[in-house]
């Protein structure tokens, strides 16, 4: 029946049922990939996603899917997924939204160690130490290493199966140090309580042009100005909420370089 022929009551209520209800936030999301996502949405950016999902009252619905080289464009513009939770900022391809988190990679000792704070220190020298590998290549404290000349100091663990190993290697004394990205130093060294020491790797550029610490955003399609807007008052709005979050899985935050500027398209 057309809706010339219905009353404006019914009208209004054919326009709010389910049917026409606005469609789930599509979310793109690693399915197994602690402590930022998996698919029991377990992880702090499933979180942090069901938020943006209420305040936008949409709702979410996750396409489960790895990252690879070409994801932004075969994934994300193709429109399998709406938004992404956590990108950096400056990440071209996305309409990026203002940061909602600042954290960098930290260097992971035990206690009673000695703490370390620069690739520069000379203690490294005489060290095992970990870092992350992500597909076929190494995470950047890799490369701040090499470029010291540190290669054959480096133990590499493979991201993508078991993160949390390469902190327990420290704990067990099988590795000397490691140095991995903040939330998942925080989320995977708060069960060892006091037994380990995360201390921020300093500075936060490996010069002359290597960045160690990341603004971190979310991001949409290129094509969705609209929604890019909405999820940046959304951010605003629940930002008390986030950051409870994020403080409940342990991510080690640093301040804000330039609170609440929004990075746009790149």
């Amino acid at each position: 029946m057309s809706s010339r022929y219905l009353s404006p009551l019914a009208l209004l209520l054919l326009l709010t049922s389910p049917v026409f209800a606005a469609s789930p936030l599509k979310v793109c999301a690693d399915p197994q990939q602690l402590p930022f996502s998996n698919q029991k949405q377990q992880g702090f950016e499933n979180k942090i996603a069901n938020i943006l999902g209420e305040e936008l009252g949409t709702g979410v619905a996750f396409e489960w899917v790895r990252p690879s080289r070409r994801f932004i464009h075969e994934v994300v513009n193709a429109g399998r997924c709406d938004i992404l939770i956590e990108v950096p900022v400056g990440m071209r391809g996305v309409l990026v939204t203002k940061p909602y988190y600042r954290s960098t990679y930290f260097f992971v000792t035990r206690a009673e160690d000695k703490p370390l704070h620069s690739f520069d220190d000379p203690a490294l020298r005489q060290m095992r130490i970990g870092v992350h590998a992500l597909d076929e290549d190494f995470t950047p404290p890799a490369t701040a290493l090499a470029q010291r000349n540190l290669s054959s100091h480096i133990v590499g663990f493979p991201m993508d199966e078991g993160p949390g190993e390469i902190i327990a290697a420290v704990a067990r004394h099988k590795i000397d140090a490691a140095v991995i990205w903040g939330p998942v130093a925080g989320y995977y060294a708060a069960p060892y309580g006091k037994q380990l020491r995360l201390t921020a790797v300093e500075p936060g550029i490996d010069l002359p042009m290597l960045p160690l610490t990341y603004e971190m955003a979310a991001a949409v399609r290129k094509d969705e100005p609209e929604l890019y807007m909405r999820v940046n008052v959304a951010l605003d709005k629940r930002s008390r909420d986030i950051q409870q979050v994020l403080q409940q899985y342990h991510v080690p935050l640093l301040p804000m370089a330039q609170a609440g500027k929004a990075a746009g398209e790149h």
